[in-house]
């Protein structure tokens, strides 16, 4: 059994960590075991030709457009309360960001208010300026 199938039996990790031995003993056997992993595909999601599937499953993670692409789990029922579910907890995540939003424009708008005030009293504390030009700062 060569090498490479016995790294391909212990999975990633053991490729992840063949290419960071080897960048750290000589960085271009480092390069090298990359560019092999690469270019063989062993450590993409294309291998077999599984892009859409990367695809949905990418979506799935990031955001709603994948939720409706999951295999069903067998269960009717359980499958539309898990979809109640992520409905719900998608409406409660909407709201908590919009909270926080207000919250964000609360503080803005106090720390305005007050630099405002603080900015107000400054000048009215400040002496008026004479009307003799010589008196007033040359720029």
């Amino acid at each position: 059994m060569d090498i490479a199938a016995k790294l391909d039996d212990w999975g990633k990790p053991a490729w992840i960590t063949v290419t960071i031995l080897g960048l750290i003993i000589f960085w271009p056997i480092g390069l090298a075991i990359l560019a092999y992993l690469i270019w063989s595909g062993r450590m993409g999601c294309m291998k077999r030709g599984e892009w859409r599937h990367w695809q949905n499953k990418m979506a799935g993670r990031c955001g709603t457009e994948g939720r409706r692409d999951r295999h069903s789990s067998g269960n009717r029922a359980f499958d539309e309360y898990r979809e109640e579910t992520l409905r719900r907890l998608e409406d409660e995540q909407k709201e908590f960001w919009e909270f926080l939003d207000q919250l964000r424009h609360a503080k803005d708008k106090a720390e305005f208010d007050q630099f405002m005030s603080e900015r107000r009293r400054r000048s009215a504390d400040r002496p008026e300026a004479s009307e003799d030009p010589a008196a007033q700062p040359q720029i």
